[in-house]
């Protein structure tokens, strides 16, 4: 488990960033397309530039390559190769970081099976569901044993009932590993459900960041306002 903070980021579309993320926390950030969120993502991987400093466990890690910085990264495309098994998939990093073959097939296995995605070891990802896809990926992100996990809109693009339970299953799984974790969304939907912490984003500013379920009745910022009046009550409260 790791700490991640940020101090004066900026970059392009996000400015003065200052942000810390608890040893363990999982930390979501909200905002709509264009906010920064991604751009955040890819300021803590180190695969673009920025000015400022992020700090992991205290450590500046500026001058570290995206491979150095022990970061795990689920984009938003995932990105599966698809000439590769799901088992082949998982065990890619591990493999390029020179991993001892019977410890990483135990790696994988493990992950495979808290994941329960066992049955799905020898298929292709174009056989796979939207919801097995993502899973894999997560595996995949998680298998090199990252200090910090990064999220990039991991239940788009799903129905509503499997985005459900996949946000129920990434909360379970994560906390369990005790896996520092920054999430981003620009879906309010079952944030609740996950969230140990919430900050808004926009135009490229951490407007309000706040503990669930206190930001349906705590904001006083107008991004952060017209965002919670626009959803629906039932929504609003993670009936949905």
């Amino acid at each position: 488990m790791s700490e991640i903070k940020l101090v004066n980021v900026e970059r392009l579309n996000c400015r003065y960033l200052n942000l810390k993320i608890r040893d363990g926390e999982l930390y979501v950030v909200m905002g709509p397309t264009g906010a920064g969120k991604t751009t955040l993502l890819n300021i803590i991987a180190g695969l673009v530039d920025y000015t400022g400093s992020v700090l992991i466990d205290g450590a500046d890690v500026n001058k570290l390559s995206p491979r150095e910085r022990g970061v795990g990264y689920l984009f938003q495309e995932l990105a599966l190769f698809p000439n590769l098994t799901v088992e082949r998939n998982i065990s890619f990093g591990l493999k390029a970081r020179g991993y001892d073959k019977i410890a990483a097939r135990e790696r994988v296995s493990s992950l495979m099976e808290l994941m329960r995605i066992e049955h799905l070891s020898g298929r292709y990802p174009q056989t796979l569901s939207g919801g097995e896809k993502k899973k894999v990926a997560l595996a995949r992100s998680l298998a090199p044993f990252p200090k910090i996990l990064l999220l990039d809109e991991p239940t788009s693009s799903l129905d509503q009932k499997t985005a459900k339970e996949l946000r129920v299953e990434l909360h379970s799984i994560l906390k369990r590993l005790g896996t520092t974790t920054l999430y981003v969304t620009h879906d309010l939907l079952g944030v609740a459900e996950i969230a140990d912490r919430v900050a808004f984003m926009s135009n490229g500013i951490i407007e309000h960041v706040d503990d669930p379920p206190m930001y349906f009745v705590d904001y006083e910022d107008e991004y952060v306002s017209e965002l919670i009046r626009s959803l629906p009550l039932h929504a609003k409260f993670g009936l949905i």
